[in-house]
């Protein structure tokens, strides 16, 4: 294929205990202009329920995307979705081993705008500006009632300083609606190795949620530090790659040329209801029930929590390894410094 116009790529994860691993593969049309992809994936993963209750769910998923160029730099993109979610309660005692097996199949479609303009000034260094608007709509092809909506917008921006120090600044936002909703989860980094959930903030019982997702990035704090249906958050990073920028010759290390110091901060919520500060949003509402007397307690706790701190970048084996000291900063108190360890490009 000497023009490139076809192209199969996959990938497979497997996790330190072996159970939540994953694997996908993918096929890509491009002979013409309109774009054509089959991606299937397939993922298992290990959750636990309040009373102790393990349950691994088995997701496979395939999907038909078709791309349209306008231009070099702007396309719009749809997608056809088919889900279907396999849920196995692990066997503890004769009840659970009992427990029947749960499917649950999901159709879907979704829309993209994609803008991008950056050009690459080495790695995970850019030079100008990307975004992408989308919308999603679910069901469950087996049940009414189920219909699931998702709008969001992920915006970046990258502006070169001087040479190849470059400041990154990143807009992110979505919602979900309908029968159905999808829960995120503020707080952590994109690919965190040992990640570590806050169990502290409650979690609202009355939406329905059908999926959950990690809004990232939020350095300073747990997964959870914030939750809801819908999210904002803004991220800023100075990436200085030490050696490239004071170095007018080719390096022979691939760590040492990829070296970078970044200082960041980030800044963000996720709630429930209108907005952050409506008298309806979870996270300023405990429920507390004591036999016939239910008390609806309300906080008057500020929403957006504020993270900031430094971390260092580089390539190892092939794989882009990152290292971050953060702090964060709840209510007007600043907390002890939270570390990460993680591996993904960008923010």
């Amino acid at each position: 294929d000497l023009f490139e116009d076809y192209r199969i790529a996959g990938g497979v994860r497997l996790s330190g205990n072996f159970n939540n691993n994953e694997f996908f593969i993918s096929f890509e049309n491009l002979k013409k202009r309109l774009d054509k992809q089959i991606v299937f994936h397939r993922q298992s993963l290990i959750t636990f329920q309040t009373n102790g209750t393990g349950i691994k769910v088995h997701t496979h998923d395939l999907r038909y995307t078709l791309k349209w160029p306008f231009n070099e730099t702007l396309s719009a993109r749809g997608s056809a979705i088919i889900r279907n979610d396999r849920s196995i309660t692990l066997s503890t005692d004769v009840s659970s081993l009992m427990v029947p097996n749960t499917y649950d199949t999901w159709g879907g479609l979704k829309g993209e705008i994609v803008f991008d303009n950056a050009l690459k000034q080495g790695l995970n260094l850019y030079n100008g500006r990307r975004y992408k608007i989308f919308g999603e709509w679910y069901r469950q092809v087996d049940k009414k009632n189920t219909n699931l909506y998702v709008i969001g917008i992920d915006y970046r921006h990258y502006l070169k300083i001087h040479r190849e120090l470059i400041w990154a600044n990143r807009l992110a936002a979505s919602t979900s609606f309908g029968d159905k909703k999808l829960i995120y989860y503020l707080g952590g980094v994109d690919g965190w190795l040992k990640p570590v959930f806050n169990n502290a903030t409650n979690i609202a019982s009355d939406q329905n949620y059908a999926y959950q997702s990690v809004a990232t990035n939020m350095r300073g704090f747990n997964q959870n530090i914030r939750n809801g249906n819908s999210f904002a958050l803004i991220s800023s990073e100075l990436r200085f790659p030490v050696f490239q920028y004071f170095m007018n010759r080719p390096m022979k290390s691939d760590f040492i040329k990829n070296f970078q110091v970044v200082g960041f901060a980030d800044a963000g919520t996720a709630w429930t209801g209108k907005s952050p500060y409506s008298s309806d949003n979870s996270f300023n509402t405990d429920i507390i029930k004591n036999g016939p007397i239910t008390i609806r307690l309300i906080h008057q706790r500020e929403p957006i929590v504020v993270g900031y701190g430094i971390g260092l970048r580089s390539r190892l084996w092939g794989y882009f390894i990152r290292f971050d000291w953060a702090r964060g900063i709840e209510d007007g108190i600043v907390l002890p410094r939270v570390f990460y360890w993680s591996l993904s490009l960008d923010f």
